[in-house]
Formats: C-alpha cells, sequence, structure tokens
C-alpha cells in the first residue's frame, strides 16, 4: 500500500479532562522525530527506541516543566494507520494536552481533520 500523506498529523484520541489520563497520537513520518523534539527521555531518544515500547518522559514548555508522559511507539506498518506513529499519555488537564498540542504543532506537526486517522 503505497502512502499518499507526507506531512504528520496530531489530535487527542481521548476527550481532554474527562478522566485521569489524555492520549495525543501521532501519525506520519515525522512521528518520531518529532516525539524527540518535545520530549526528553532519560537515555536512548525515540528515535533510537525499539518499537512496540513504552517509554517515560518530560515535557518542557521552555523551562518550566509541563508535564511527565509516557510514549508508545509504532513503527510502519505495524500501526493503526500503517504510518510511524506515537501515542504520548498525559495528565488529563485540559490546559496540559492543550499546551502539549501546540509544542507538538510548533515542532512539525500538523492538527488533524476529523476522521484524518482512520483515512489514512
Amino acid at each position: 500500500m503505497s502512502n499518499l500523506f507526507d506531512d504528520t498529523i496530531v489530535a487527542p484520541a481521548t476527550v481532554p479532562g474527562t478522566g485521569a489520563i489524555t492520549v495525543i497520537r501521532l501519525s506520519g513520518p515525522s512521528s518520531i522525530s518529532i516525539v524527540d523534539k518535545v520530549v526528553t527521555f532519560k537515555g536512548l531518544d525515540a528515535s533510537h527506541t525499539k518499537p512496540g515500547r513504552i517509554r517515560f518522559g518530560r515535557v518542557h514548555d521552555n523551562a518550566a516543566l509541563l508535564d511527565e508522559v509516557l510514549v508508545s511507539l509504532f513503527r510502519a506498518p505495524h500501526s493503526y494507520t500503517g504510518e510511524d506513529s506515537a501515542e504520548i499519555s498525559c495528565h488529563a488537564s485540559p490546559y496540559i494536552a492543550q499546551r502539549l498540542l501546540e509544542l507538538l504543532c510548533a515542532a512539525g506537526a500538523r492538527l488533524a481533520e476529523p476522521g484524518e486517522f482512520t483515512k489514512r
């Protein structure tokens, strides 16, 4: 299956503020490198992590700690979209989820359109 999409999309996979955790999903060729720009890991970065692993990391907003997160990594074609993808589990504060989305977009992702993950 050829991939017609050359950009990386991001969107909440859960509704922020309705539970203890919000999951933010990325999909596309730069997913994992974008995660490395936003999340700091101890040891190996996301690009050097085996697929199917969950990593603990920290997200900083300027110098301040925004949140501690868990990151699940998936390599093409073994993901929901068939592309490289990542899921970031953060605390369900609407502020944290919105700011994390902004940081991911500033690092190169764009907000997904409704149904775009399924379309891919």
